[in-house]
């Protein structure tokens, strides 16, 4: 089954052509020839860009040499209003002290301590949607976004989405979606780090307003730390955390920008997926009941964490749409250093982008790339292919600290939906994805949802 994939372009744009087409969505602004390309080469005016899909090429950047290719900072320009100098966009020694003290709360152990509240967000989940159940199709990716919302303050903060403080910064965030492409002006411009980087006002404003709630939170939390009443969640594990080299642990407004990239990286991204996921099931009825029967026997009554290890089927799904969906579609590093690749100079400060999304469905890597097909995670081909091509989180030392959460969330949350529901497409055309802040279908997702008998 061939799901949707967004139209590539056809020859060769203008400069400012090319610019309003990729500001639009990164995937359908490029050529058809990124999905067997080993190496692509870019010039356009003041960047000079090389993407590279050679495993060989992307280890090199992301494994092997990850200190002679920092993110680049003509990425960081769009997100900084609403990120600061958290550890998504920072680099260099910011970045190793973010890390060592970030990265003990997501240990695997720890990770076993948020499945109730992941748990909790699911059942919230599947009640909202009960509601909407019936003839009348629901737009599924913004109850997604509800849902991973939920669980990012549950685990985060130990507080459901409808608290006041979450749901305000919740809204806030879909009006910064909705004012800010992933790339502005300023990611094609060689600009100086004092100029203002042309953020639109409502966009600045959407930032502010989430920035000055999770204040509160955190002004909150250290308050119940201090007075020794916080709940043991990741906020709490964070916030007393030190970091082993100088002692310090994060300030409050350290600390807002680590809330604003969990709640961008652990909400934003996880509901593409999850979106994604639902309406691939959605087409094919057959794996969406042994989904829903693998749900039904595995979590029970009362599931524990032991659980979301036997739910495979449906890890294999989620598994697939992240192959073909990957939330972050394109990384970008810069070059700090002059380098060679595959015989061509790669000059300081030239962009080197690795693209999951070229990569999760090359075709010198994958069998029938553009298929959804989970049954290929059982397999060792698919295996093979995976070490090759399959990066939804990054690589290396600054591979995604929350995989780990994401596997655990996904799934669970998925088997939960299609245990309730049966899922069916909406009529009407198919779903066309395009990158926005992450991967989204350009006019949402809309699928019909009907109760299963229990």
């Amino acid at each position: 089954m061939l799901p949707p994939k967004p139209a590539s372009r056809d020859g060769r744009f203008a400069f400012w052509r090319y610019l309003r087409a990729f500001r639009r969505d990164i995937l359908s602004a490029n050529p058809e020839r990124l999905y067997r390309a080993k190496m692509a080469e870019f010039r356009l005016p003041f960047l000079h860009t090389f993407l590279t899909n050679e495993p060989a090429l992307w280890r090199r950047v992301l494994i092997e040499d990850p200190a002679d290719f920092p993110k680049s900072p003509r990425m960081a320009a769009g997100l900084e209003p609403l990120l600061g100098q958290g550890v998504f966009l920072s680099n260099g020694a910011l970045w190793q002290r973010q890390r060592r003290i970030i990265d003990p709360a997501f240990e695997g152990g720890r990770l076993r301590d948020t499945f109730p509240a992941m748990l909790a967000a699911g059942q919230a989940a599947v009640a909202r949607l009960g509601a909407l159940a019936g003839d009348t199709p629901v737009e599924i990716e913004a109850q997604m976004s509800h849902a991973t919302a939920d669980v990012i303050f549950r685990t985060l903060f130990s507080v459901p989405i409808e608290d006041a403080v979450a749901s305000g910064v919740y809204a806030a965030f879909r009006d910064y979606q909705r004012t800010q492409p992933l790339l502005n002006l300023a990611a094609f411009l060689p600009l100086p780090r004092w100029m203002p980087r042309f953020h639109r006002r409502t966009t600045r404003r959407a930032a502010r307003r989430i920035r000055d709630q999770i204040r509160q939170l955190v002004k909150a939390r250290r308050i119940a730390i201090a007075e020794g009443r916080a709940p043991d969640d990741l906020a709490t594990k964070i916030m007393t955390m030190a970091d082993p080299l100088d002692g310090r642990g994060f300030d409050d407004d350290e600390m807002v920008d680590q809330v604003a990239v969990f709640f961008l990286a652990g909400h934003e991204t996880s509901a593409s997926v999850l979106g994604w996921a639902l309406y691939l099931l959605a087409l094919d009825p057959e794996l969406q009941e042994a989904v829903a029967q693998e749900a039904a026997s595995v979590l029970g009554a009362a599931p524990d964490f032991g659980a979301v290890s036997r739910l495979k089927q449906a890890r294999d799904v989620f598994r697939e749409a992240l192959r073909l969906y990957p939330p972050v579609p394109m990384m970008v590093r810069e070059a700090g250093c002059p380098v060679t690749f595959r015989g061509r100079r790669v000059g300081k400060g030239a962009q080197v982008v690795i693209s999951p999304w070229h990569l999760g469905r090359h075709q010198d890597i994958w069998d029938a790339p553009d298929a959804f097909c989970p049954a290929r995670w059982q397999s060792a081909e698919g295996r093979a292919a995976a070490r090759d091509g399959f990066i939804p989180f990054s690589a290396g030392p600054r591979a995604c600290p929350g995989a780990g959460f994401a596997m655990i969330e996904g799934p669970l949350m998925l088997a939960q939906i299609a245990r309730a529901f049966r899922i069916t497409p909406a009529p009407g055309p198919a779903p066309v994805p395009v990158a926005q802040l992450t991967v989204r279908a350009r006019d949402g997702i809309r699928l019909t949802l009907a109760l299963r008998d229990r």
